[in-house]
């Protein structure tokens, strides 16, 4: 779950939502709401679902087939997209390293166009190749890299406690840098409400934990374990995160950075470090961007894989490779749109359009997820008699109603807030991308809904139960 964003959003927010000012933190506190909500509800719904493509399984059977393929299908665009953001943002990264190291040739390269697509491409199909090989190199790869990512994460911590805005402007000044006067920044609601669904990005992580459900040990137990366990840490090390690099930097610094410049906590912090250590700051973030796609990958082929197996996409999605038992097809498909995703990084030259993107996405799916929680009892008992975590009906209502509440907020302000940017072309614009691909989708889906309803008299049957492991 832990990723890259922690580097980035809670900075970049100034920069899209003007006016946060210092109100960042508590938005950032508050839009852990809605994914702790979500996040009970995934953990509930994976202890009496534990299969591949979990987002799928859990709002077909909650609520309806096609209202599960509209939930993931959401979540396959959004992250797919953002898998191709992020590869066009790891550049940024990597010449921020080359730069701390000398290396000022290299670092010039590295954000020339052409070779960033090629890093980013490169990026996006490594990681497909990683997939395709099995979960074991798939394990191999990610633990080491979070345990690194966390390391160089605390090194930003301890400069960010030790350092205060009088040390920063004190740093500053041998250059002649001048820190902006502080300003009064009023609480405004919709600004709050829109800053949090900007940072609610940075906590849909343990969705992934869902995805590959049949594929863990004892599923049913260990899958609401691991969600509720990494939401409590990763969101603990988010905040102590940003609360340090704030505590160093005025927000009024991070919110004069122009609107075409990402700020970035390395960036901000560098007045503080040599070139060395702002090196290895910046190669942690660089290692938690890559961290962050092989296992949004994962997850969005085996939404792929769900739907196929169940029926309602077409059956070339299912295809798994008859050796190391991953499933090929669904992978090579989501290369092909997080290829699109560096596309429209490229064009619109902003990470934060892919990230505008996922938002939608995942709220839409969180929110149909939250539904289905205190749905499935009337729809299918015999499947919501095998939950383990949150068995008091009860508690499944209070959740759900909470859930559905909270982000259909969310969800309302982050929509007329973008509908409200001025673009010159649509598909600058995300939620016009999300809704074309949405289509698109949905389209193929209820051609392949009807052609099953046409020859499988069990069609009822289908949808009351599991698939098989």
């Amino acid at each position: 779950m832990v990723g890259a964003s922690i580097h980035i959003m809670p900075f970049l927010v100034q920069v899209t939502v003007p006016g946060i000012g210092p109100w960042v933190l508590p938005a950032f506190a508050f839009a852990a709401l809605p994914a702790f909500l979500a996040a009970l509800a995934y953990a509930a719904l994976a202890s009496a679902m534990p299969r591949a493509g979990g987002s799928y399984l859990f709002a077909s059977r909650g609520l309806h087939p096609s209202l599960g393929f509209v939930a993931s299908f959401s979540q396959w665009v959004g992250l797919s997209i953002v898998i191709g953001a992020v590869s066009y943002v790891v550049p940024v990264f990597l010449s921020g390293v080359a730069d701390g190291l000398g290396a000022t040739g290299l670092a010039s390269t590295l954000l020339e166009g052409p070779v960033r697509l090629v890093v980013a491409f490169a990026l996006v199909w490594g990681f497909v190749a990683l997939n395709l090989r099995g979960l074991a190199a798939y394990e191999r790869t990610l633990i080491p890299l979070m345990l690194v990512m966390f390391a160089l994460g605390a090194i930003v911590i301890v400069v960010g406690v030790g350092q205060d805005h009088a040390d920063f402007a004190a740093a500053l000044a041998p250059n002649g840098g001048v820190v902006p006067e502080p300003r009064a920044a009023p609480f405004d609601k919709d600004t709050f409400i829109a800053a949090a669904a900007v940072l609610f990005s940075s906590f849909i992580g343990f969705d992934a934990i869902a995805q590959a459900g049949g594929e863990a040990r004892d599923p049913a137990r260990a899958l609401p374990r691991a969600i509720l366990l990494t939401f409590a840490v990763v969101t603990a090390f988010y905040l102590s995160f940003a609360a340090a690099v704030y505590h160093a930097v005025p927000w009024e610094v991070v919110a004069a950075t122009p609107a075409t410049e990402t700020p970035t906590a390395s960036g901000l912090l560098a007045p503080f470090l040599s070139p060395l250590w702002r090196a290895l700051i910046t190669a942690g973030a660089a290692i938690a961007l890559i961290n962050d796609l092989p296992g949004m990958l994962l997850s969005v082929s085996r939404l792929m894989f769900a739907w196929a197996r169940d029926g309602v996409f077409p059956a070339w999605a299912a295809d798994v490779h008859p050796v190391r038992h991953t499933p090929r097809m669904a992978l090579l498909a989501s290369g092909a749109m997080a290829s699109v995703g560096v596309l429209l990084s490229h064009s619109a030259g902003s990470f934060s359009k892919g990230v505008d993107i996922m938002v939608v996405a995942m709220l839409v799916n969180f929110l149909l997820i939250c539904l289905a929680l205190p749905a499935l009892p009337q729809r299918h008992p015999e499947l919501a008699a095998r939950m383990t975590f949150l068995a008091s009906p009860r508690a499944r209502q209070v959740v759900g109603v909470a859930g559905v509440s909270v982000l259909s907020l969310f969800l309302a302000v982050h929509v007329r807030r973008e509908l409200a940017t001025e673009v010159t072309v649509w598909y600058e614009r995300p939620l016009a991308v999300w809704g074309v691909v949405m289509a698109i989708g949905t389209i193929v889906h209820l051609i392949e809904l009807r052609r099953l309803r046409a020859r499988d008299a069990n069609f009822a049957a289908r949808f009351a139960a599991l698939p098989e492991e």
